[in-house]
């Protein structure tokens, strides 16, 4: 993951776009470039989705994400795990195993 932030950071800077980059706007890049990965599915069948299309948007909501954790010195794989072990608490498998519900009505 360190190499992947590396890449960013050196074509963001080759560029002079870090004055661009705060927080805010990074997360509102994040926010749109999400919406166009879900308008590969618009009206379609997931399987029918465009994979390549799926690929290139997912990548963008990925390196906007990516960029936004750097932004802040976040740590993504160290936020990720504590994610999923909060997630793991509010979902335990005796209770949320094959169901859609929220934690709050398990």
């Amino acid at each position: 993951m360190d190499q992947v932030i590396q890449r960013l950071r050196r074509f963001r800077d080759d560029r002079d776009w870090k004055q661009f980059h705060n927080p805010k706007d990074l997360a509102v890049a994040l926010s749109i470039e999400a919406g166009e990965l879900l308008e590969a599915f618009l009206w379609k069948a997931p399987e029918d989705a465009d994979t390549e299309k799926v690929k290139e948007e997912l990548a963008d909501v990925l390196a906007y994400a990516l960029l936004l954790s750097d932004a802040y010195g976040f740590d993504v794989q160290k936020i990720v795990l504590e994610k999923i072990e909060r997630n793991e608490a509010k979902y335990p498998v005796d209770k949320a195993k094959g169901s859609a519900k929220k934690y709050t009505e398990l």
